[in-house]
């Protein structure tokens, strides 16, 4: 086996932090929540696509035009924590399910940019 290839299986096998964020805008008190499998890959997504304008959240992206990166935040809410008795977890419908309640805890709807899908 080269190295190349234990490299791409210890890839594979890794497990990355997983769970609900949301990108507050400390100006507004407005925050976008969202679900992810991959929380640094997802942080990263999304400032970049904030960055360049396109995101799919309108008034997000409205507001970091307006306001500027330094006034938002990007914060882990809630992690799910990978089973070990399960080496093929597939974690969606458990991130659906964890963001919905995000969604319904929400004290206030209004402040929040999106509803859920």
């Amino acid at each position: 086996m080269t190295d190349r290839q234990a490299l791409k299986r210890a890839y594979k096998a890794m497990r990355t932090a997983m769970g609900i964020y949301a990108i507050r805008c400390r100006a507004t008190g407005r925050q976008y929540l969202g679900a992810s499998s991959n929380l640094p890959a997802i942080f990263n997504r999304e400032r970049l696509q904030l960055q360049t304008g396109a995101h799919r959240c309108e008034p997000l992206q409205a507001d970091w035009r307006t306001l500027g990166e330094g006034a938002f935040e990007f914060v882990v809410l809630d992690e799910l924590a990978w089973p070990d008795e399960s080496p093929d977890y597939q974690p969606r419908a458990d991130l659906d399910t964890l963001l919905a309640l995000w969604f319904e805890r929400h004290a206030n709807p209004e402040q929040l940019y999106a509803r859920p899908r």
